[in-house]
């Protein structure tokens, strides 16, 4: 068995429990592969749509790769050298405004409005009382190890989520991968969720997102670690015209050049897991699935690994 899968299979039993538990409850959704081969490493060209009507509820998760052990010297710089576009921009926030919803000791939750954007920011972000407008990025934040570190970030023009665990053993930073949308997913230029309002319950570390297209669904922080983070989605009803009820948006342009280069699943009743190259990758109906790399890459060398299991027609425990 490749190492990667072991190390995938591993901590998938340890967090989800033993399959015979997870047989009783399983219920296949379609991964639909929408990727389209491209040479730039700055695109999001890989996309895998999720959609099942009967859905209320999945895992996510996003986990250090199995070769986390081995970097030496991580990569993060962006590479648009075979790009027909670039970023000039010093940081994400130039010439932008911070704005803090929500601060204690150990958690706090930081809006940016940035002076420019691919999408109108007509999304309100609340945290109790306090409504803001007009974010156009936001990161969740907490103290681990005597210092601060971002576990998440959300863009709720286009309803793209961003999650890492906390660093392994002594490294200082890890890298952000693959995007994750929850909700109905529609292409307006590009994949998007469309949504009304995000509500964070600081006490529970739940977000709900309420949807323009009408329902909702809670987000909820599971668990963190310096292996993986874990999110539980629950959705209040089915998505509205049979769109998908999540997509993961990622890159690839070589496996040595992306953010997820392999998929492993499982179907329903099996007894195996199938692998494939991520471009490859054969839409299936799925009760568990994983994109991620077996060998370290020059892109974000240190992101995550992205799971989806625990698909099921009832809300989340």
């Amino acid at each position: 068995m490749p190492l990667f899968l072991a190390v995938l299979i591993s901590c998938l039993l340890a967090v989800a429990g033993a399959p015979e538990a997870r047989a009783q409850d399983q219920l296949a959704v379609t991964a639909r592969n929408l990727s389209v081969p491209d040479v730039c490493a700055e695109k999001d060209n890989v996309e895998i749509d999720f959609s099942a009507p009967a859905v209320r509820s999945f895992r996510l998760q996003a986990m250090h790769p199995a070769y986390m052990g081995t970097i030496a010297s991580d990569r993060f710089a962006p590479d648009f050298s075979s790009c027909s576009f670039r970023s000039d921009a010093r940081t994400f926030a130039d010439g932008g405004q911070r704005v803090t919803l929500f601060e204690t000791p150990t958690l706090w939750l930081v809006g940016f409005r940035l002076k420019q954007f691919w999408h109108p920011a007509d999304t309100t972000v609340r945290v109790g009382d306090r409504v803001e407008s007009g974010l156009h990025i936001v990161q969740l934040w907490m103290l681990y190890r005597e210092r601060a570190e971002e576990i998440m970030v959300f863009y709720p023009p286009d309803g793209y989520w961003r999650v890492r665990p906390l660093p392994f053993e002594d490294m200082r930073w890890t890298a952000y991968g693959s995007s994750i949308l929850i909700g109905p997913v529609e292409t307006k230029e590009r994949p998007i969720v469309d949504l009304k309002d995000i509500a964070f319950d600081p006490d529970s570390r739940t977000f709900t997102l309420q949807f323009r297209r009408g329902g909702s669904a809670k987000l909820k922080l599971q668990a963190v670690d310096q292996d993986h983070i874990s999110l539980d989605v629950t959705y209040d009803g089915a998505m509205p015209g049979g769109l998908p009820f999540a997509a993961m948006r990622s890159m690839y342009a070589t496996e040595l050049n992306s953010d997820a280069a392999r998929v492993a699943w499982l179907t329903k009743g099996a007894q195996a897991w199938r692998e494939d190259g991520i471009m490859s990758f054969p839409t299936s109906d799925v009760t568990e699935f994983w994109a991620g790399r077996r060998v370290p890459a020059r892109h974000n060398t240190s992101a995550p690994d992205m799971s989806f299991s625990r698909f099921s027609t009832s809300p989340a425990p």
